[in-house]
């Protein structure tokens, strides 16, 4: 690590010290120290599926509420195979490190992630202090959608034909119509996404935020193909510290770069303040 990264590290240690609130924002590369994929372009998408690759759909394709109608027990396939591995995944050693240092400060912290993986719940983070701007995985709505009932998915466990990447049990189904339900997550192209939980998370976020005078935004894994996340920590800025194996780059008046794996990063800045 060279000099200039050592010196954000630094800076990034200082600023943990001197907040009172840990704003923690993420990205699909949040996960891959889990050994989660990141889905990085269609390669990445393919590598993890290779029934997609051999029929040449594209992330965009399947990740699309078109995709339900036309062929659900593919993509059924693709959101239930992704629903198991989340849920049979364990978060990485940067999740407990995150906490700890939440512990200390005087309002805790608040995630703000555009993953629908719902590993910060997963690692122990209060589902009241979780932010998920694209929904999450573990939670269903009707696929018309007849009303906007959304509920969690844990009745559901989808089995999956992982070489054809397709359900080969049952269809949920919505409990108020009998369609058949899908993700409560925000694809391409998405008329019929339910907001409501999504909105409720975000209105007691704004909330945290009002009381938070000293914050200092920790992002991981967010990259600039869809920069929902790097933008929300910049208006959140300026104490920014934006970790990222490929795409550090931040304007120094909203804070610091510091390139590498969101574990490594985080290690490297615990290590510091335990010095």
């Amino acid at each position: 690590m060279n000099a200039q990264q050592q010196q954000a590290i630094q800076q990034a240690a200082r600023w943990i010290d001197e907040a009172d609130g840990l704003l923690v924002t993420a990205g699909a590369g949040m996960g891959v120290d889990s050994g989660l994929p990141d889905f990085r372009g269609n390669e990445g998408l393919w590598r993890a599926y290779p029934a997609l690759r051999a029929a040449r759909i594209e992330f965009e394709l399947i990740a699309n509420p078109a995709a339900f109608r036309a062929r659900p027990r593919l993509a059924w396939g693709f959101y239930g195979h992704r629903m198991k591995l989340y849920r049979e995944t364990q978060p990485h050693r940067g999740f407990a490190i995150l906490q700890r240092w939440a512990h200390d400060l005087a309002h805790g912290a608040f995630v703000f992630t555009s993953n629908v993986d719902g590993q910060f719940q997963r690692a122990g983070f209060a589902a009241g202090r979780v932010a998920e701007c694209h929904g999450s995985i573990h939670h269903l709505q009707c696929a018309t959608p007849c009303c906007e009932h959304i509920w969690p998915a844990d009745a559901f466990d989808p089995q999956v034909d992982a070489v054809a990447c397709e359900l080969v049990s049952a269809l949920p189904r919505c409990p108020d119509c009998g369609e058949m339900a899908r993700p409560n997550v925000l694809m391409f192209g998405d008329a019929a996404w339910l907001p409501e939980r999504t909105n409720a998370q975000l209105a007691r976020m704004q909330a945290w935020l009002g009381k938070v005078r000293r914050p200092v935004v920790i992002e991981m894994g967010a990259g600039t193909s869809l920069p929902t996340v790097r933008r929300f920590s910049e208006r959140n800025g300026p104490r920014v510290v934006r970790i990222n194996p490929r795409e550090p780059q931040i304007d120094p008046a909203k804070g610091v770069g510091v390139q590498g794996g969101a574990l490594e990063v985080l290690e490297a800045i615990d290590s510091i303040r335990r010095e």
